[in-house]
């Protein structure tokens, strides 16, 4: 079997992408439950999510896990059934929630991410998917390696694919898609290889591209009221619109270190991103503050609290917010 490859820290996952299509299947995977591991929380977490009050996270090896107070203790879920890396979290609300990663691989969860369920694998193919986003117990999308867009419109009981055209002057959509964020109107983006952010209007149905100028790979997004939209990828580029992605400007960041995941509330904006890469934003995204992490760690994800805190994901697990001392 012939095939190129590269390694690219998707979203802080070193995820492996593929060059050129292989001329025979990949060998299909020996696929058995995540384990139960004793120091679960220091596993690799690649991406969060809110389940009402509840945070949970997901990452290498089938691991998730569970916070309800407030990212101050963690322990790991009950029944995951496959033990594959999972790249993206969504909840719609805080019992039913989606999860994705390799083999093209949709887990699903009831009970607030307690236990999982398998909705969907391709074990024949090692086509990951790098995002999920449900506007609501019905209606998700999912995206991944080669311009791969999924939507479902029954909870995930079926998927369907849905090829995305090619953008201007290209023969083929083959982009990889490597974050999904929504705004306030139910409008679709997803970060995207070469510069470009694609949106859809109608659930995943349809694509358009906008090109921001950059010429790098944007890993994750965020969508903020009033049109606001941020995006952040490799080597600390952060680009920003204000009306609806159909004009972007770079954001100074002060920093060379790859932006993996953004969070808000309100007017305040965190990214964070490799190297303990930290950036504060007081007004929505116009400006930030660059802080790095005395230990330098590799930060995959990150979820706003009420009380100002912080809680941090990392290749190493949950990490501590600096300005409280505690996980």
């Amino acid at each position: 079997m012939k095939l190129s490859a590269r390694l690219l820290c998707v979203a802080g996952a070193v995820l492996v992408q593929a060059g050129a299509l292989a001329a025979e299947p990949a060998a299909e995977p020996i696929v058995q439950p995540a384990a139960h591991l004793p120091q679960a929380a220091q596993a690799g977490l690649l991406a969060s999510a809110n389940a009402g009050r509840r945070i949970v996270a997901v990452g290498e090896r089938g691991v998730v896990m569970l916070s309800d107070d407030e990212g101050r203790h963690f322990r790991q879920a009950g029944r995951v059934p496959m033990d594959v890396t999972l790249t993206s979290v969504s909840f719609a609300d805080e019992r039913h929630g989606w999860a994705v990663g390799h083999w093209g691989v949709v887990l699903a969860t009831q009970d607030g991410g307690e236990s999982w369920s398998v909705q969907r694998q391709d074990v024949r193919h090692d086509r990951p998917l790098f995002a999920v986003h449900f506007f609501d117990g019905q209606h998700g999308v999912a995206v991944g390696l080669w311009s791969l867009v999924l939507v479902t419109a029954d909870g995930g009981v079926s998927w369907r694919e849905v090829p995305p055209g090619p953008p201007e002057g290209a023969k083929k959509a083959d982009l990889n898609l490597l974050g999904l964020f929504a705004d306030e109107h139910g409008t679709l983006y997803a970060a995207a290889e070469r510069g470009m952010v694609l949106r859809s209007d109608d659930r995943g149905a349809s694509w358009t591209y906008a090109t921001t100028g950059y010429k790098g790979s944007f890993w994750t997004g965020l969508a903020l009221p009033g049109g606001v939209l941020l995006t952040g990828g490799l080597r600390g580029s952060l680009y920003r619109s204000v009306d609806d992605g159909r004009s972007w400007v770079r954001v100074e960041t002060g920093s060379k270190s790859s932006i993996t995941a953004l969070a808000a509330r309100g007017q305040r904006v965190v990214a964070v991103g490799l190297d303990g890469l930290v950036l504060t934003s007081t007004d929505a995204g116009a400006t930030f503050r660059a802080d790095m992490r005395a230990d330098h760690a590799a930060l995959t994800g990150v979820a706003m609290l009420a009380d100002q805190r912080q809680v941090y994901f990392s290749r190493q697990g949950v990490v501590a917010d600096p300005a409280s001392g505690r996980n």
